[in-house]
């Protein structure tokens, strides 16, 4: 697929995800992220054509709470600036649509989370159907342990191999320094059955950042840009009882629609917070052992709410940028079950490879 113009993620920067933050405020979480992510390209604030980010006023309990980010942004003189409801994957999105068209040669795309201060089981119930589910208050990972039981009520998983996935992504968090959990961790007792305390993300607090930007300009920031060569997102009915669990058709149309399949993939960084949904990711998006799925540890290492799925593709441009990737899948997901998915993929340039 070919686009107007050709969009890289020139640099990205993420915090130490931690399980409570009580002594910041979002603006001084989102501060060192950014001046990380500016200094890398040697970038001024003034010199960004475009900023979009991603965050959830339920999280911080009050409306247009990221009008206050902004301070740690800077945003005098006034700046064009915007912002979604979202996962920062699809502010992410929107700063891309904005530089196809020209209006701008540089982005900058942040997003952050701070569950800590509520509980982020219940909190998260106000995306389901507000007629049916929602009174009812079915939590986060009730309804991941529904769709865990029915991939293992299909015989596509059991509880040994799920415990085997949370098993590899820790020991992979080993070399992630921002990670929340590494290492060895047992897989623990049963939150909802059949997922145990290691088969569920860690709640915690944390930021990430990235910059994008078009042509030439990308060129000049980064010494190997990881170019978006396609990059798409689709959404799932939003009843749980019309939807078969067990698969992710969104996931695999908006891969198709991303080129994911015109060629294999070397790295795939999945944005599943329950071990069980990256059995089901990974159906979907045909990835074999020969792909290396979320060498940084993955959401099961840390899972910021509402930056879980820009780390996806900041982790998977990231190792592009290091030369240890030549072509990467990066997704994100947002609501119940797998409800809305974003998939992106990412390139380095053959001769630097």
């Amino acid at each position: 697929m070919r686009y107007a113009r050709d969009v890289a993620i020139v640099a990205f920067a993420q915090s130490d995800h931690t399980r409570r933050s009580d002594e910041l405020s979002e603006v001084e979480m989102v501060m060192p992220v950014l001046h990380e992510v500016l200094r890398q390209t040697g970038l001024q604030t003034s010199d960004i054509g475009f900023t979009c980010s991603g965050s959830s006023d339920y999280l911080a309990g009050r409306a247009f709470s990221f009008t206050m980010t902004l301070d740690g942004v800077g945003a005098w003189p006034p700046i064009s600036e915007s912002h979604v409801e979202m996962d920062g994957a699809w502010a992410l999105y929107e700063a891309w649509v904005k530089l196809l068209t020209g209006e701008a040669d540089t982005a900058l795309v942040y997003a952050y989370g701070k569950s800590s201060p509520g509980e982020v089981r219940d909190v998260l119930t106000r995306q389901l159907d507000p007629y049916y589910l929602a009174p009812l208050w079915p939590d986060s990972v009730a309804l991941a342990a529904l769709q865990a039981q029915a991939l293992i009520d299909a015989g596509l998983a059991d509880e040994p191999a799920l415990a085997g996935i949370a098993a590899r992504s820790r020991a992979a968090a080993t070399d992630n320094p921002h990670a929340q959990l590494k290492g060895s961790i047992p897989s623990g007792e049963y939150v909802v059955q059949p997922l145990r305390t290691g088969d569920c993300p860690p709640v915690g607090d944390g930021v990430a950042a990235v910059i994008l930007a078009a042509g030439v300009r990308a060129r000049e920031l980064c010494e190997r840009p990881a170019w978006i060569r396609g990059i798409d997102h689709r959404i799932e009915a939003h009843s749980l009882g019309v939807r078969d669990l067990t698969d992710s058709p969104s996931t695999r149309l908006a891969a198709e629609r991303a080129g994911a399949f015109e060629r294999p993939v070397d790295t795939a960084e999945l944005h599943a917070p329950f071990s069980s949904q990256e059995v089901v990711l990974r159906r979907a998006l045909n990835l074999d052992d020969r792909v290396r799925v979320n060498p940084s540890g993955g959401a099961l290492a840390a899972n910021p709410v509402m930056a879980a799925g820009l780390i996806r593709l900041g982790e998977a441009a990231a190792r592009i940028h290091r030369g240890e990737s030549d072509r990467a899948l990066a997704h994100a997901t947002s609501g119940p079950c797998l409800q809305q998915n974003l998939v992106a993929v990412l390139e380095g340039d053959a001769s630097d490879a």
